[in-house]
């Protein structure tokens, strides 16, 4: 996925490292990664929209914001490689940036409450999609889903906690609309995959929370993908259903820290977005309601 609040010494410094890369990166290029060469005839350029999961931290070869990175094995290179063939060409633009949330407002709240993120979708990353990307993949809602459980347990809504959680899943949803609108006015022509997220009262990180911070860590990520990600396939965009997936629950699709995705975790990702890019019109919808949803009592 992308942020974890609590990881493991070991993927904490390499996922802080990644991060304060990232960080140095944006600021000497203004605010946004440089843009590469435009692709020659016979190139597919791939765009990937992501957190730390664009970089792969939790893989054993995790990739350099940036950076080339051929033998990744997160999921941007793996799909990278598997889109070439003897006559294709991949031009990657991995605009990933650890840390980073969907938009501009929840980034200044996770900063009022103490989080270090040090950037956002809608600013950082969806203005420098090259125009001629022909395949874009998004990952959005990890950070976005822990920087809320940590603003209530910082006392964000008052004594409406609920209705303040659910007005940021609303703007979730807005700011996600405004992504995809942007990324199609810069790069008409590609194909966009988008993935929603898996309860996370079921992800192993959150197996140590107490019941009532599951029960919100479940309303938000589950209110993301149901009021935000799912609906994006009545626009024709194929959404990998990682909510109602079984395999998203599994321990092996975990990396130690129980958050960020294994080599097997990033794997199925990356299998499942080139299913949905090779048969956009076919591949199926997300459920509508399944078991995981409501993994503990809903609030």
């Amino acid at each position: 996925m992308q942020s974890n609040p609590s990881t493991s010494p070991s993927r904490a410094r390499t996922a802080l490292g990644l991060l304060l890369l990232a960080a140095t990166l944006a600021a000497a290029c203004g605010g946004s990664p440089a843009p590469g060469p435009s692709p020659q005839p016979g190139t597919y350029q791939y765009t990937a929209v992501g957190a730390s999961d664009a970089v792969g931290v939790g893989a054993s070869v995790p990739c350099f914001p940036f950076a080339e990175c051929p033998d990744g094995t997160g999921y941007v290179p793996v799909i990278a490689r598997r889109l070439a063939t003897d006559t294709i060409k991949v031009a990657l633009m991995n605009l990933g940036i650890p840390a980073a949330v969907l938009g501009p407002g929840l980034q200044q709240i996770g900063v009022s409450y103490g989080r270090t993120i040090p950037g956002n979708f809608l600013e950082q990353e969806m203005p420098f999609v090259p125009r001629d990307s022909t395949h874009v993949t998004i990952f959005a809602g990890g950070n976005d889903t822990n920087t809320i459980v940590a603003a209530v347990g910082g006392g964000a809504g008052g004594a409406d906690p609920l209705g303040w959680v659910n007005t940021q899943i609303q703007a979730f949803r807005t700011d996600y609309a405004a992504l995809i609108s942007g990324i199609r006015s810069r790069a008409p022509k590609a194909s966009i995959v988008v993935a929603n997220l898996p309860n996370f009262a079921g992800m192993p990180f959150t197996a140590g929370y107490s019941l009532d911070r599951r029960r919100l860590a479940q309303h938000i990520s589950v209110g993301f993908a149901i009021e935000a990600i799912n609906r994006l396939a009545d626009q024709g965009i194929p959404v990998v259903d990682m909510l109602c997936d079984p395999r998203s629950y599994l321990p092996s699709t975990y990396s130690s820290d129980g958050f960020h995705p294994s080599d097997a975790g990033y794997a199925y990702l990356a299998d499942e977005m080139l299913q949905a890019f090779a048969n956009p019109a076919g591949y199926r919808r997300p459920a509508s309601s399944c078991a995981f949803m409501t993994i503990v009592p809903p609030l």
